[in-house]
């Protein structure tokens, strides 16, 4: 029993199966030919999980601010940056309390009540988890003033 498929319908298929590949392909390319550095391991990046209100790039901003930033690496249990070493576990907490400094744009509201920082040492990602509660955010505002 054989489908009939159109000639056109065939080729659409075969072209995204092609560009699917291709993707693919130049993603294990460039994982494979990453820099890697005889310093220690590089921080490739920074993933910010959790965010409702507040953009990404303002949690990335501030929590690249504390070393966590291209240039910088990992070796042993210490950071290594262009201006400083510092221990791992002092740069996390630091990294931490900078992610909750982030406001929503436009006002003093920081609705960030807790934020947990993981790097991974083997790849150099580092992992923001942040919780947003405005209720927090409301009375921090309110007792400012």
């Amino acid at each position: 029993m054989l489908l009939k498929v159109r000639r056109d319908t065939l080729i659409i298929l075969l072209l995204a199966f092609m560009l699917i590949f291709a993707g693919r392909l130049i993603n294990y390319i460039s994982f494979a030919s990453s820099y890697q550095s005889d310093d220690g391991i590089p921080i490739s990046g920074i993933m910010v999980k959790g965010n409702d209100v507040i953009p990404i790039d303002f949690i990335k901003y501030n929590v690249a601010n504390t070393g966590f930033r291209a240039g910088s690496y990992i070796k042993g249990g210490m950071l290594i940056t262009s201006k400083k070493t510092l221990p791992l576990d002092e740069a996390i907490h630091n990294a931490e309390l900078h992610a909750t400094l982030s406001t929503v744009p436009g006002t003093k509201l920081q609705p960030i009540v807790a934020a947990n920082v993981k790097v991974d040492n083997q790849t150099g990602i580092v992992v923001v988890s942040v919780v947003e509660d405005f209720s927090g955010a409301i009375r921090k505002e309110n007792s400012t003033q």
